[in-house]
């Protein structure tokens, strides 16, 4: 398999999750103004250790990026 298709599986695995789609969905939705985690953990309905766990799979995958603003972590 070639670099393209392993980034495609990596990425397409990464989503095979519901909150990871979710947080995902909500991240695309929000655009280049993206979202801090606190923000995505409250909608979500999810406790902060795990959405910080599914946005790590997300930002492995290369489907979002992070930074520091302030003490927020915006994606």
């Amino acid at each position: 398999m070639d670099k393209l298709g392993e980034k495609a599986v990596t990425a397409l695995g990464a989503l095979a999750q519901e909150h990871r789609l979710a947080a995902f969905r909500l991240l695309v939705q929000a655009g280049d103004a993206g979202l801090a985690a606190g923000v995505v953990a409250a909608k979500l309905e999810l406790p902060a250790s795990s959405l910080s766990f599914h946005l790590a799979h997300l930002l492995r995958a290369g489907l979002v990026a992070v930074e520091r603003r302030g003490r927020s972590l915006i994606y």
